[in-house]
This record gives structure tokens, C-alpha cells and sequence, in this order.
């Protein structure tokens, strides 16, 4: 174990100082990315069919607690804001329907910009290190290969690891993106079935 942690402090101790702000920027991203994946995950799991659903907002009644998925979360939120009259239901749908798609969407922007910004961070060490590498010529030549090196290094170092967070940070956002666009469309499809039964509501207040 101390092993372990003595290689990663002398990786990080060969990437200068701009390794800790990129340690920083992977900490943010994975916490993030962690926290979403559970939070959709919990979306997915203990739905409940469409049908027993629109019946739960017929009824004005909240789906009971061990349904936690992206179905009950719309039905709640509208049974809590209904009017009671099916025609401004209607626009309850709406409104209800953007208010969770915005939470479904929260977080996505800002991995992706920490994502972004890991390469030129990266970039910024490479910068220094050669900077470094430049010093150490016009000090001592380049006949002092081990003063040259440590700038290389660093240079080096600092673009792999950018590299090493960004990709996988990418990769992972547009996974919770895609697991975001399946959940909305399960969530169109409820409002849709909802406020078609809404509507048959209205005509047939109407008819009588």
C-alpha cells in the first residue's frame, strides 16, 4: 500500500504544480458522474406501468413510496400541482414535464466542461515544463541531459494525464446523456397518455 502511494506522489510530484489542479478537476468530474449515475439509476428501477400511473393522477392520490422511478416522479409533481379542472391540467403536464427534465439534466453541463477543461490544463503543464526544459539549456547547455529531462517530464506528464481524465470524463457524459434522452422520452410518452386522458375528461364534461 505504501508502495502505492509513494508511486503516485512522485507521478505527481514529476508533473509540477499544475498536477493538483487537474487532481481536483478528476476528483469534481467522478464525483459527479457517480452521483449522477446513481441518481438515474434510481429512476430506471421500481417504475410503474403507464396505466397504473395515469390512474394514481386520475385519482389525485400519490404513487406509494417503493415506486421511485421517473413515472412516479412526474405523477407526483402533478398530483401536488393539479387544479382539479382537466383543462388547466393540461398545461400542469407541461409545466411538470420540463421541471423534471431539468433535473434529469443537471450536472451533464458541468462534467463536461471539467471534461474540457483536463486537456488544457494538461496543455498549461506542457507549457511550463518546456519552459522549464528552455531554462536549463540556456543555464548549462545541452550537455546537462538530467536538468533537460525534468522539464520533458513534466511537459510529458502533465498532457498524459489531461488526456487521462478527459477521455474517459467524455466518454461518460454522453453515456448519462444518453441514459437521460431514454429516460425523457419515457417521460413524453406518460404526459402524453396523460393529458390524452385529460382531454377525454374535458369532451366529456362537455358532452353533458
Amino acid at each position: 500500500m505504501m508502495t502505492t502511494w509513494r508511486v503516485i506522489e512522485e507521478y505527481l510530484a514529476t508533473g509540477g504544480i499544475v498536477m493538483w489542479p487537474l487532481v481536483g478537476v478528476s476528483l469534481v468530474m467522478w464525483a459527479l458522474i457517480i452521483q449522477r449515475l446513481l441518481f438515474l439509476k434510481g429512476l430506471y428501477d421500481h417504475n410503474m406501468a403507464e396505466e397504473q400511473a395515469i390512474d394514481y393522477a386520475k385519482r389525485g392520490v400519490q404513487p406509494p413510496q417503493e415506486y421511485a422511478g421517473i413515472s412516479s416522479r412526474l405523477i407526483s409533481a402533478f398530483v401536488e400541482r393539479r387544479s382539479g379542472y382537466p383543462q388547466l391540467d393540461g398545461h400542469v403536464v407541461d409545466e411538470v414535464v420540463l421541471t423534471v427534465e431539468a433535473r434529469l439534466q443537471r450536472g451533464l453541463t458541468l462534467i463536461g466542461v471539467l471534461a474540457a477543461i483536463a486537456p488544457l490544463l494538461g496543455l498549461l503543464g506542457t507549457v511550463v515544463g518546456m519552459i522549464a526544459t528552455f531554462d536549463s539549456i540556456a543555464l548549462f547547455g545541452t550537455g546537462n541531459a538530467r536538468a533537460m529531462a525534468g522539464g520533458i517530464s513534466e511537459a510529458l506528464v502533465t498532457t498524459q494525464t489531461g488526456l487521462l481524465i478527459a477521455i474517459p470524463g467524455l466518454y461518460m457524459r454522453n453515456f448519462l446523456q444518453r441514459r437521460v434522452e431514454n429516460l425523457k422520452q419515457r417521460l413524453g410518452s406518460l404526459a402524453l397518455c396523460l393529458k390524452r386522458e385529460l382531454s377525454a375528461d374535458v369532451f366529456g364534461e362537455g358532452a353533458l
